[in-house]
């Protein structure tokens, strides 16, 4: 009787840590979302500098893309916050979608071109493994979401 209580009691407190756990991811997001375009900007050229090993030249230039694509996707944030506070927030249709996988794609050939142009061959192959491991955890990371979305709906 008494293994059977401490049981229980043991897997209510992995479920109450579980819990707080979850709570803490929005706030590092906030943090980041917090930041301005050239703080977040700066913070991903000193990654690139340090996981590419960049000269001056280099850090500078993808300073700058790095600020244009901060920029950017700051203004898509917004006014997609901006829609959901207002209540115009629709599920996008076919054809909407296709406009939207377009234009993420262009971006990520002009990228990939930019990119290509800046780093030398070594650093560019060091790079573009680095974008398909991140690819690869995005990818794991919606597949995660649909199936427990599914348990959720089956429920």
């Amino acid at each position: 009787m008494k293994k059977l209580v401490l049981i229980a009691i043991a897997l209510i407190g992995l479920q109450a840590v579980a819990q707080e756990q979850k709570k803490e991811r929005p706030e590092r997001a906030n943090k980041m979302m917090n930041l301005s375009v050239e703080e977040i900007a700066t913070l991903q050229t000193k990654r690139m500098t340090l996981h590419l090993d960049l000269n001056a030249s280099q850090q500078a230039e993808i300073q700058k893309l790095n600020l244009e694509n901060a920029t950017q996707r700051k203004a898509m944030m917004e006014a997609r916050k901006a829609k959901m506070e207002s209540g115009e927030m629709k599920k996008p249709t076919n054809e909407e979608r296709l406009q939207m996988e377009n234009a993420k794609l262009d971006h990520q050939i002009a990228m990939k071109a930019k990119m290509k142009e800046i780093l030398n061959d070594e650093q560019y192959a060091k790079w573009e493994k680095a974008q398909m491991r991140m690819a690869m955890k995005g990818k794991e990371k919606k597949e995660g979401m649909k199936k427990r979305m599914n348990k959720k709906n089956q429920e």
